[in-house]
């Protein structure tokens, strides 16, 4: 009998980082870091793990998105999802009456990406790779077909991709090699949350440069005085010769952006991240033009590869920057990443949170092996905070990604870990009762897997 999938569990997984103000930034003051962590189970006794990242309060609510899915999975043959993870990928953007929350874009979105990346984890184990290597191992056409084309091909045609990944196939093992000797260069944005005291940003910021790190980001945003008073210390305590990369998640117009550039412009920013709207297409056009040479970042929070599209034929980014989980998973990131090979544009991941470093290293070495073919003005974020929770966590060794070589993803989380964090009846929020009901949402409650009653 045909193995086939019997289980989609999502469970509410909330670490309280707020405590430490890890993660706060202008926008977010006080995030818990939190994942909607999905399991795909089979008939067989396999399993694929993944998750999608969010902040807090909402978690219930991407719990129940990817819950939402269980009638479009259950039951499907696991050869036939694991032979064509493109159609598998299209299955959940493309539900006629699911497409309407969205349409591509928000929970559903990121649903539909934690259960692709679950089946490409999936995947993965079966084959006994690590996703990044399983990735660089398929043939050009087998990567292509892939790739939904709908919408891209004004910009990125099926030849187009065709050529991209032929180009890079000659240097694939020598590229390989580099990658398991060298690793995946890094940034650490560890120094740079806006609640962190001076003395502590600038402790850290001596540390990610002794580690070998040759770039950090800065949260900014909230005060002007307080930024300028932020990045000249940075900028006197890490020298002239480390990049140091700002991020002001979204919390500006554009006008406001480019003054508040100027400020900043004395300490060479190398890019302002997420400047203004992450919609503002236009906007971040207008940002780039005014502040260059300082560079335009963003990415984390664009809903899918049309958006990514706009952005690169506006020529308003200088740095791409997807996200392993707000997009409709791998697939649609290999889309992403034909866009940036074609437009010329580096990609530079955004990571951190819950799992995000785990997942996206994967695509960044993909791209290295088998699409753009060069690390040059590439870096992968990094956040050294709760890699301990997970089964293979990332390893970094002088300020560079070391790459996986266990099979899967990277997303699986530790079993004491579900069940010390789970919201809100886990130990850990037990013990803070009124904060667990203060962050709790409508549907907040003990967590089962699709089809427990």
């Amino acid at each position: 009998m045909a193995e086939v999938i019997t289980a989609v569990e999502a469970a509410d997984i909330r670490f309280p980082t707020s405590r430490e103000l890890d993660g706060s930034d202008a926008m977010n003051p006080e995030p818990d870091y939190s994942a909607a962590y999905v399991t795909i189970r089979t008939s067989a006794g396999e399993a694929g793990y993944a998750l999608a990242f969010t902040i807090g309060r909402g978690n219930d609510v991407q719990v129940a998105a990817v819950r939402a899915l269980e009638p479009l999975v259950l039951g499907l043959p696991v050869d036939e999802v694991c032979a064509d993870l493109g159609e598998f990928s299209r299955r959940l953007s493309w539900d006629s009456q699911l497409r309407w929350l969205g349409p591509e874009k928000g929970v559903m979105h990121m649903a539909a990406g934690a259960v692709v990346n679950a089946a490409w984890d999936l995947r993965a184990r079966r084959e006994g790779k690590p996703v990044w290597r399983l990735l660089a191992e398929l043939s050009p056409v087998e990567l292509v077909d892939l790739v939904d084309f709908r919408y891209l091909e004004d910009a990125l045609t099926r030849d187009e991709a065709l050529e991209i990944l032929r180009a890079a196939e000659p240097g694939r093992a020598e590229r390989q090699a580099d990658l398991l000797a060298r690793g995946y260069p890094a940034y650490t944005t560890t120094p740079g949350w806006l609640g962190y005291t001076d003395e502590k940003l600038a402790r850290l910021s001596r540390e990610a440069v002794a580690e070998g790190f040759t770039q950090i980001k800065l949260k900014v945003g909230a005060d002007l005085e307080h930024d300028v008073r932020r990045v000249r210390l940075a900028r006197e305590t890490v020298g002239p010769d480390i990049r140091i990369a700002v991020d002001a998640n979204q919390t500006w117009g554009v006008a406001q952006a480019i003054d508040w550039m100027r400020q900043l412009a004395p300490y060479d920013p190398y890019w302002i991240e997420e400047p203004t709207s992450p919609d503002d297409i236009l906007g971040h056009a207008a940002i780039r033009k005014a502040v260059a040479p300082i560079k335009v970042a963003t990415g984390e929070h664009t809903h899918n590869r049309v958006m990514f599209k706009q952005l690169l034929q506006a020529g308003a980014i200088d740095i791409l920057q997807l996200d392993a989980a707000r997009v409709a998973g791998v697939t649609e990131n290999i889309a992403i990443l034909l866009l940036a090979a074609k437009f010329g544009v580096p990609v530079c991941p955004h990571a951190g949170g819950v799992g995000l470093c785990e997942m996206v290293q994967h695509l960044s070495m993909f791209d290295y092996v088998a699409v753009s073919g060069t690390q040059r003005d590439r870096v992968i974020e990094y956040v050294d905070h709760l890699h301990d929770h997970f089964v293979d966590p990332v390893r970094l060794s002088g300020g560079r990604y070391l790459a996986p070589t266990e099979p899967g993803l990277g997303a699986r989380l530790k079993e004491e870990t579900l069940a010390e964090y789970r919201f809100p009846d886990g130990p850990v929020w037990r013990d803070e009762l009124p904060a667990a009901e203060s962050n709790a949402g409508p549907n907040a409650g003990p967590d089962k897997g699709v089809g427990e009653q």
